[in-house]
């Protein structure tokens, strides 16, 4: 329990000091990360002036532990925890590497986001459509193991 509660709150902790760094971004890391085109993605790379650039740059080392703090999270909630003990091995192996998957795809989202935003690199779209497809699959997995958790409480509490 203790890996559980320690990775947990270190993800929270991670996760809001992230949010309060990066609030001053107009338009927000999430829309930035959701581009899966150059052209959206110097949109709004443009718009940031060069200290918001900055600031998006600084975040990512930290960003890279809060990636593994919540999928150490996810990890320990099943493998430790008791909330999907009484799940089939299919649904507890699915529900186990649903957070890591997605830190995963974070990771490789952070590390072509730092490599796209070093300097202008317009002329490999298919960089950007793979760094938007790594957002969207990370964001598509964390809402998946946000349900596999409802139904989980659900279950335990029918």
């Amino acid at each position: 329990m203790r890996l559980i509660w320690f990775s947990g709150v270190l993800a929270a902790a991670l996760l809001a000091g992230l949010a309060v760094w990066l609030w001053p971004l107009d338009p927000g890391v999430v829309a930035l990360q959701l581009t899966f085109t150059p052209r959206a993605f110097g949109e709004i790379i443009h718009r940031w002036p060069a200290e918001h650039l900055a600031r998006y740059r600084s975040h990512l080392p930290w960003d890279g532990l809060l990636l593994a703090s919540y999928g150490l999270f996810g990890w320990a909630v099943v493998r430790r925890g008791t909330l999907f003990a009484g799940h089939g091995r299919w649904k507890r192996a699915l529900a186990t590497w649903t957070m890591p998957l997605a830190a995963l795809c974070d990771a490789i989202e952070d590390g072509l986001h730092a490599w796209l935003t070093e300097v202008p690199r317009f002329g490999l779209p298919e960089v950007y459509a793979l760094s938007g497809g790594m957002a969207l699959c990370k964001w598509l997995l964390l809402i998946a193991f946000g349900l596999q958790v409802l139904a989980a409480v659900w279950r335990k509490q029918a």
